[in-house]
This record gives structure tokens, sequence and C-alpha cells, in this order.
């Protein structure tokens, strides 16, 4: 019973988290990239293409053009990511949906092509790396781009930069020469931007330390930091003398918390950080 509590907990926070990565996308489009009348890295800017030559609203043709990738991404990225990605791809349009209703006659809010650009980049980066983050994606290009992150190891920012660019000179067919560089070069920040939040949310620092008060601190990253740590034994060049190396990984919180208590227990030790962004663990065979 408890577990079945602690799993609906889970899900509404998951699903929580989902609800409002979309609204981000979902504002992103509608408030800054459809203003532009830009086409960048997104499904969505091919359906504002699109909305030139089909008599739909974009909410209509988004949902149509992510149920014919949302079918090969549940195919190929597996279960979690394809369950994920339906609820995601049928939030997006229905958000754009309240938009286009709420907001019928809504015009650009900055009155200019470039700033709608780069607010659009901005803040559209801060929902699709919270949806990569959690095994999810927001449909369309999105789709694409983790196909072939999983399958040509390419950094997720460059794939949505590579996946996008067809879309981006789409614009050709319907905007000026102006607007079509705009969206190929959004869509090429837009990729740069997104492995930015992407990498800087996964960022750990590889902390080495020699200490005089090594069990003291061994005892403190094991049971104030929860995690775990190496010992090497190291002999120092100058006097030959023996002293154990102590090598923990952390994320950004637990280096602050590292590094305030190292100041106030052992302000001389000897400590040296190396940023590490792919850790991967080999199991035996």
């Amino acid at each position: 019973m408890m577990n079945l509590k602690t799993d609906y907990k889970s899900i509404i926070k998951e699903t929580s988290i989902l609800t409002v990565a979309v609204a981000i996308i979902a504002a992103a489009v509608y408030f800054f990239l459809v203003p532009s009348h830009a086409s960048v890295s997104s499904i969505s800017g091919l359906g504002i293409v699109l909305s030139n030559f089909i008599p739909l609203p974009l909410s209509a043709i988004t949902m149509i053009l992510n149920v014919v990738l949302l079918i090969i991404g549940f195919f190929t990225c597996g279960r979690e990511f394809g369950v994920k990605t339906v609820y995601t791809s049928v939030m997006l349009p229905l958000f754009l949906g309240v938009f286009e209703r709420i907001f019928s006659d809504f015009g650009s809010m900055t009155n200019s092509q470039e700033l709608d650009v780069l607010c659009y980049i901005l803040v559209v980066s801060v929902g699709l790396s919270i949806l990569f983050n959690r095994n999810a994606s927001s449909g369309g290009l999105d789709i694409v781009a983790k196909i072939m992150n999983k399958y040509l190891h390419m950094d997720l920012g460059k794939a949505m930069s590579l996946s996008g660019m067809c879309v981006a000179l789409s614009a050709a067919l319907v905007y000026d020469k102006k607007t079509v560089v705009l969206s190929v070069l959004g869509t090429y920040f837009n990729g740069l931007v997104l492995d930015h939040f992407i990498f800087d949310h996964n960022i750990k620092r590889r902390v080495c330390i020699i200490t005089k008060k090594e069990e003291e601190l061994r005892q403190f990253i094991i049971h104030d930091l929860h995690s775990g740590a190496t010992i090497y034994e190291s002999i120092g060049a100058y006097n030959m003398e023996k002293r154990n190396e102590i090598i923990t990984i952390v994320d950004k919180g637990e280096y602050q918390k590292l590094m305030n208590y190292m100041n106030r227990e052992d302000p001389k030790a000897f400590i040296t950080v190396y940023t590490v962004s792919d850790m991967r663990y080999q199991p035996k065979r």
C-alpha cells in the first residue's frame, strides 16, 4: 500500500514537471516564434510555414505532424520515452489552442523580429532541457533529435540543429531572405543554448583531496553528502611521504557543501577539481 502511494506521488510529480515544461515550450512558440514568422528548429516552426498553405489552425497542424513522428519515436527510443512523449505531444497543441483562444489577436511583444527569435531560443531551451533530462520530448523534431542522439551518439543540441535546419530552410517558401537567415541562425544557436542547459544540469565535479583529517572527510562524504569515494595511496615528490588521496564525484550543491566543510575543518588541505560531463559504468562480463 505504501509503495502504491509512493508510485502515485512520483507519477503526479513527473506529470507536473512535464506539464510545466510543455507550457514553457508552448508559450515560447506562440508568444515569440509565431510573431517572428521564423521557422526555428521545431515542428511548430514547420507548422507555421504550412499554415500558409493548409486551411487549419496551428494547433491542428502541429498535432498531425506530431502523430507521425510519435509512432516512430515510440518504437525506437523505448516505452518510457514513448509514453512521456505521447503526453507532451498531446499537451503542446492543447496549450497552443488555449493561447489561440485567449490571445487571439496577439502581436509581437518586442516589435522586433530579431528579439522575438532570441527570446524564443532562450525560453524554449529551458522547456526542452527539462524534457530531455526527464527522458522525454515535446514530440516532432525533438523525437528526430533523440533518435540521432541514441543511434548516432550526437549531442542533443547538435542533433536539434541538424534536424531543424531543413525546417528552417522551409521558411524560404513563404517569407523573405531576412526571415530565412534568422530561421537558420536561430536553429543553430538554439542547439548551442540547448546543449548549455542540458550539460550545465548534468555537469559534475571530480574532487581530489589530500588532508590530515582523512577519516573525518570520508565519514562526511558518505554520511553527510550521501556520496561515494575512492581512496588512492599517493607519494609526495618532495619528501617521498606517503599520503592517501580521497577522490569523489559531486554535483554543484554537494561541491559547495564539501568546500565549506574543507575550509572549516582543514583549510590547508591540497585540493584539485576537474569538471566531469560524461560518466559511464562498464559492467563486468
